[in-house]
């Protein structure tokens, strides 16, 4: 949902008070680099859990209860990996990048957006 005209001044003006009063930690959460790590991230949770799981099944030999709770964290660490590379992307405006959704109309990014979207057009012919 887009902000209004003054929920988006208000916005601005935290934002640049916060560049002027704590640049160092500004610059920290700035999504773009944070954006730039999610890929590393999410490749080293799933190769963390491959791990997990395949100590898994070698555990699974000797202590069965071991080897299924192993598989189990290194099966969810996988999902988690891929889940953060594929749907971690933000699809909306955020306060960093500066750019407004109600300013420029573009398609929307993910699956439930472009679903609703089409709603709202049928809606809108009958």
């Amino acid at each position: 949902m887009p902000l209004s005209e003054h929920e988006q001044r208000m916005l601005d003006q935290i934002e640049r008070a916060l560049y002027e009063d704590d640049p160092k930690f500004a610059n920290s959460v700035d999504e773009r680099r944070i954006r730039r790590r999610r890929p590393f991230i999410a490749g080293i949770a799933f190769l963390i859990g491959l791990v997990c799981l395949v100590s898994g099944v070698i555990l699974a030999q000797d202590n069965l209860g071991l080897g299924v709770t192993a598989s189990v964290v290194g099966f969810v660490l996988m999902v988690a990996g891929v889940g953060l590379l594929v749907f971690g992307q933000p699809a909306g405006r955020t306060a960093m990048t500066g750019s407004s959704p109600a300013s420029a109309k573009k398609p929307a990014s993910n699956l439930s957006d472009r679903m609703e979207e089409r709603f709202r057009r049928r809606f809108d012919q009958e």
